[in-house]
């Protein structure tokens, strides 16, 4: 079994990774660069315009070097970049369209995370009569899911003509998408943590609850925790069993204080500057589904992709994020040139 010195010194060689690659990348671009240049003055004039394109692409390869690659790598390592992540879905204004969009986004988030080898599960939800769903919490478990996703907080705008709309007038609705940071020991059921102490969390039992209020089972299988300092409530009533679901809240409750606790740190952090605390801002529009105009907009980066059903198929989803990772190395790397300035 690796020691944890061993598992430490692993996980710093995978961080350097990126910086040997880049550097790797720029010498042979450089050497190969300097070996086209006398090729260029061939007597040949077939050898001069493939050399000459040779130059081109080399050129180009070492300039987005140095404007786009080694800038990225003076991003900090994300103290967050090992975590999972769990994602809580509420349907907004819009009734039963919201709750049908819900759905609709939840199973995008599940495609997209099976795309990339993450696993999922969802550990609660609460069904409409009209199929979709009032809310939903998904957990995503695969190394980097918090970091990826997390820009999916806020909330998501659909405008479409309902099934059931006869006259055919578009309707609007929302979904609030909140991404919380799942660390692998969350799952735990008792004892303090860094987090909370026990003594803080008011733990209630009861039984179980169907959609109309009535009772489903005899057995006191619903578990309630109060976190008194934040005043934070976690309800879970899924699974089977008391210990089951007593053992899920503590992972949401665990998750929503870590939350809590990364935003304080980010609001510490840049208290002087705006982007990456409004870019997170729950309560904001951050993106709009168009059906009519077949189109998706990102309205914190106004990027638009014209082709919605990729990306309720999940493969448009990485180009938001991918979009919106650059944008946050981007402020990023401005604070830490205002730092040592």
């Amino acid at each position: 079994m690796s020691s944890p010195e061993d598992i430490a010194r692993a996980r710093q060689l995978k961080e350097l990774e990126p910086l040997h690659e880049a550097w790797s990348n720029w010498t042979h671009a450089r050497q190969s660069l300097e070996e086209t240049l006398p090729l260029m003055q061939d007597s040949d004039p077939t050898m001069r315009t493939l050399a000459s394109e040779e130059f081109t692409s080399l050129a180009h390869t070492l300039s987005t070097h140095i404007s786009t690659t080694f800038p990225s790598l003076l991003v900090p390592p994300s103290s967050t970049r090992e975590l999972h992540a769990l994602l809580e879905l509420k349907a907004g204004v819009g009734g039963s369209e919201a709750a049908l969009f819900l759905l609709d986004l939840l199973r995008v988030y599940v495609r997209y995370a099976g795309s990339v080898g993450w696993r999922t599960s969802i550990i609660q939800s609460s069904e409409t009569e009209s199929g979709g769903m009032r809310d939903a919490i998904l957990e995503i478990k695969g190394e980097g899911a918090y970091d990826a996703l997390r820009w999916e907080s806020g909330v998501h705008r659909v405008q479409r003509v309902p099934a059931t709309e006869s006259s055919g007038r578009t309707h609007t609705s929302t979904v609030a998408v909140i991404v919380l940071p799942l660390s692998e020991d969350a799952e735990s059921t008792g004892g303090d943590d860094e987090l909370f102490k026990m003594e803080d969390v008011k733990i209630e039992v009861m039984r179980a609850r169907g959609a109309g209020g009535q009772h489903v089972n005899k057995t006191e299988s619903a578990v309630r925790l109060t976190h008194t300092p934040t005043g934070i409530t976690v309800s879970m009533q899924d699974e089977r069993s008391q210990h089951q679901n007593k053992r899920r809240a503590f992972q949401v409750l665990r998750a929503r204080l870590m939350d809590v606790k990364l935003s304080q740190d980010v609001a510490h952090r840049r208290a002087t500057r705006r982007n990456l605390v409004r870019t997170a801002d729950r309560s904001e529009k951050i993106r709009t589904y168009n059906y009519a105009q077949d189109r998706v907009t990102d309205h914190r980066i106004g990027l638009s992709l014209m082709n919605l059903t990729s990306f309720l198929e999940g493969d448009g989803v990485q180009d938001f994020l991918d979009a919106l990772r650059r944008n946050w190395q981007e402020e990023i790397m401005e604070d830490v040139v205002g730092e040592s300035e």
